[in-house]
């Protein structure tokens, strides 16, 4: 009996040790595997990403040509993009001739070669371009439409097709209209100097008028420089439209009310001494700003260099404030792409780079850009810069103002030419004692006809 239980017990221990034998051969073994599982994977992925390293495409090499206009800083902003982007280089071409510089784009397109990737278009050259626009890439298609909101709407509406389905380039800078004014001057005749008592003084264009003659009875000298502007201070106030009807290009400017005010508000300052005999760009206009011939200049952001050029001897006793009744616009480009350029992904990543809110804040403070984003009027560098030849005024507040006071204006193609017109009208008022209204009719009909033979 105790022979079979230990018969018994030492059976039941083989079994014990067999079980337990098997069982660590199976955990082994499934270790073993798992093991193999891991360094098998471990492997692929690695070969995986090694086989990618060895065959991924590098970038390709992307050459921008640009061509700009006047002083800029796209040249300084494409060396910073290119550090991001090394793939892509630029070669630029500027010139400060507006007109060879618009003409050499037209005969490019014309010709079907030649036209850059991207092409710095001048507002006034806007309408030349916007009914070409099968020459141009539909910025819309690139993605504009998700960065419209983040500029002025007027200056956006300036690079749009009357529709708005066409975007033919992003905003650059701008030129809002102000008064620039003798503060010397102004105190000598016992006219408010501060700029806000004196844009109070001068909030419409009868008060602007009556202060005006009243300047010249008291000094015996002219209000204002030049024809010119005063003609272009109102008539940049229309509404929607100037000479001609953005729905059809009609000739309208016989009937647009405020084309006449500005004539008329023009003449009536000749007639009553308050603007002088200067001409626009002329030695005697220069010399004006440097000798006190006049204390107001009406003009874009712009004018502040040829002041300080014109005048540096006057350094501090100049300031500005704003026009009666709104303001207007006089300057100021757009980024466009001709449609000749096989880059045309690459090109606008860069315009939009360049023409971002940080980068025109850059562009405003090294070149002096007049940016087209509304959200810098309110940063630090617009409200604290302050500029020496203006008395220490922080002038880009001002020009902030004037930029969100501007109106969208329909101008037309045939809009220079039919200017000079009026222009012109205005120089005989003002050399040769001309009848204004046959001077008026003259300007009307001329403009007709120009309408006609287009």
């Amino acid at each position: 009996m105790k022979r079979v239980k230990h018969l018994a017990l030492m059976l039941v221990a083989i079994m014990l040790v067999a079980s337990l034998a098997a069982c660590g051969g199976n955990n082994n073994a499934k270790n073993s595997t798992n093991d193999s599982k891991n360094t098998s994977g471990n492997t692929a992925a690695t070969n995986d990403a090694t086989k990618t390293e060895e065959t991924a495409e590098p970038a390709e090499k992307v050459e921008l040509s640009v061509w700009t206009l006047g002083i800029v800083d796209y040249e300084d902003l494409a060396k910073e993009y290119t550090k991001e982007h090394p793939n892509v280089t630029f070669k630029f071409q500027n010139t400060g001739d507006q007109t060879a510089h618009h003409n050499n784009l037209t005969t490019a397109l014309s010709a079907g070669s030649g036209a850059p990737d991207i092409f710095q278009l001048e507002i006034g050259f806007m309408e030349r371009f916007i009914s070409a626009q099968d020459k141009f890439y539909n910025l819309n298609d690139l993605g504009a439409k998700d960065i419209q909101a983040n500029y002025l709407d007027w200056k956006w509406k300036q690079g749009s097709s009357v529709d708005g389905s066409f975007q033919l380039g992003l905003p650059t800078d701008i030129g809002p209209t102000v008064v620039y004014y003798r503060s010397d001057l102004m105190k000598e005749a016992g006219l408010p100097v501060d700029p806000a008592g004196l844009g109070a003084a001068l909030d419409t264009w009868d008060k602007f008028a009556t202060v005006a003659k009243q300047y010249k009875e008291k000094t015996g000298k002219p209000f204002a420089d030049v024809t010119d502007l005063v003609f272009n201070a109102l008539r940049d106030q229309s509404q929607d439209e100037i000479y001609f009807s953005k729905t059809d290009g009609s000739f309208i400017g016989d009937t647009n009310p405020q084309v006449k005010k500005a004539y008329d508000f023009t003449v009536k300052g000749i007639q009553e001494g308050w603007i002088s005999n200067a001409m626009l760009w002329s030695p005697e206009w220069g010399q004006g700003m440097t000798d006190g011939g006049f204390a107001v200049v009406l003009g874009p952001a712009w004018m502040a260099g040829n002041i300080k050029t014109n005048a540096p001897d006057s350094t501090g006793k100049w300031s500005i404030t704003q026009l009666p009744e709104g303001a207007g616009n006089w300057g100021g480009s757009f980024l466009t792409l001709p449609k000749e350029g096989k880059h045309s992904k690459e090109a606008y990543d860069f315009i939009q780079f360049a023409l971002n809110k940080e980068n025109q804040l850059g562009s405003f403070k090294s070149v002096g850009l007049m940016p087209s984003i509304p959200a810098l009027f309110e940063d630090p560098a617009f409200t604290e810069g302050k500029d020496a030849f203006f008395g220490d005024q922080v002038t880009a507040v001002e020009y902030g103002k004037a930029a969100q006071r501007v109106k969208p204006v329909f101008y037309g193609p045939l809009h220079d030419q039919t200017d000079t017109f009026f222009k012109n009208a205005l120089k005989n008022v003002l050399e040769k004692k001309a009848d204004p209204a046959k001077e008026w009719d003259e300007a009307v009909k001329q403009a007709k006809k120009l309408a006609e033979r287009s």
